[in-house]
């Protein structure tokens, strides 16, 4: 038996209507894919720093670089050497006996770098030092990116400059693979940090670590970035 002809064919649905279909709390086009009702469409991955480009990076890319090329006489960009991280330490070695003062060493570093530090921990136990493995000894922050920039910019244009008879940094800080190790011995030297709420005061080291083959690479980079090296 012959199927009725007179029946009329489903017209194809338009766009709007097939995605006004779509499952609640799915996103059309992915399967599985859930979003809470309301929450607002993904833009991406958030910049960790602002809209505004960090001011020493850019004074890299129109100042630095071109510099570099021709007083080094570098053929390619890229063989210019570069900041890859800041790696900022402060070690707390009443850690291990009052947990409330790694609170106050990490809260200041999170102030000074903007940036959640992680607390390091003994690796091995030492009976002499009376330590433990395991135990909380200090707070560290890896900077990349924006915020590397700006926290040299920082260093080099606010803080260095309000240590007490300041005559520049010392030069044998390199490790001979053109990185940088700085010492401060007081927290209270940047404007993040209030006085009056301190209650230690405490140093850190700072390891600046650049793609510069050579002591020698480092150093020049550093020295146009601004770092006032002791002559």
């Amino acid at each position: 038996m012959a199927k009725d002809a007179t029946k009329p064919a489903q017209k194809p649905q338009s766009g709007k209507a097939a995605a006004g279909k779509a499952p609640a709390g799915k996103a059309p086009g992915k399967k599985g894919a859930a979003a809470p009702q309301g929450a607002p469409a993904a833009q991406g991955r958030p910049k960790s720093t602002g809209q505004v480009p960090a001011r020493l990076r850019l004074t890299y890319q129109s100042a630095v670089l071109p510099a570099l090329m021709k007083e080094r006489g570098y053929a390619n960009p890229w063989q210019v050497p570069r900041l890859d991280k800041i790696v900022i330490n402060m070690g707390v070695g009443e850690g291990r006996e009052n947990a409330k003062v790694l609170d106050f060493a990490t809260a200041d570093l999170q102030s000074i770098t903007g940036q959640k530090p992680i607390v390091t921990r003994a690796k091995k136990s030492i009976a002499n030092f009376k330590l433990r493995e395991g135990v909380p000894i200090g707070a560290k922050v890896t900077l990349r990116g924006a915020r590397m920039y700006e926290f040299l910019d920082r260093l080099v244009n606010v803080a260095l400059p309000r240590v007490r008879d300041f005559k520049g940094v010392p030069p044998k800080g390199f490790d001979g693979r053109g990185n940088y190790a700085l010492g401060l011995r007081e927290q209270v030297i940047f404007p993040e940090i209030v006085y009056d709420k301190v209650d230690k005061i405490r140093g850190m080291d700072i390891n600046i670590v650049t793609t510069a083959r050579t002591d020698e690479e480092a150093k020049a980079l550093l020295t146009h970035l601004g770092m006032p090296f002791r002559e």
